[in-house]
């Protein structure tokens, strides 16, 4: 600080610093990001999303009065179920309503099967479920639409679905972006800098 005479100066090396301390703080963040999609993986055998398609329905035409017990309760007999999501209405009038669609997880890709042949235009309460492999490009499309609208959000009562981990990772990408981007454009500050001394000289 004692070397730094123009007020230019002292603000450079103050913000300097301040990038320093942010740049650690965003390190951090990602290590501790990085580390929990480890524990994660460790803990979830079928984290990968292309596995846990293979045993994943999509359950749709869904009653309102069908609740997540009774979701669960139905789907049971075909096989071990290891997560639900049952997704709800957060916006709107309906807030706070179920939708009519919801997604089941198996332990293997055979009781999916079994679930979905058994399942598949079943009346439930009036109306023929519709029962979907999530491996199923049909499926991949009407996901990636209803997720894009933004009008729902998930509820488990077992493991965590695997729209958090893509959250994780989109959040982990954002974060390398931004540092990224802080790098170039601390890069660009200092060329002046040089520019300068040689002028001087």
């Amino acid at each position: 600080m004692a070397g730094l005479t123009t007020a230019s100066e002292r603000n450079i090396y103050f913000q300097n610093n301040v990038d320093i301390v942010l740049k650690e703080h965003l390190l951090l963040e990602v290590l501790q990001n990085i580390h929990y999609l480890k524990i994660s993986r460790k803990k979830d055998p079928i984290n990968s999303l292309d596995d846990k398609s293979e045993s994943r329905l999509y359950v749709e035409n869904l009653d309102l009065r069908i609740s997540e017990a009774a979701l669960i309760k139905m789907f049971s007999p075909y096989g071990k179920i290891v997560a639900e999501d049952f997704l709800w209405h957060i916006r709107g009038p309906k807030r706070g309503e179920p939708r009519d669609y919801a997604f089941v997880q198996f332990s293997t890709k055979e009781e999916a099967v079994l679930a979905k042949d058994k399942m598949h235009e079943k009346l439930v309460c009036g109306r023929p479920l519709v029962v979907r492999l999530a491996s199923e490009k049909y499926f991949m499309k009407e996901a990636e639409s209803s997720f894009g609208a933004g009008g729902e959000t998930s509820k488990s009562n077992f493991v965590a679905g695997s729209s958090a981990q893509m959250s994780k990772t989109a959040k982990i990408a954002a974060i390398k972006n931004k540092l990224k981007a802080m790098e170039e454009e601390n890069q660009n500050s200092k060329r002046p800098k040089i520019a300068d001394k040689l002028s001087d000289s």
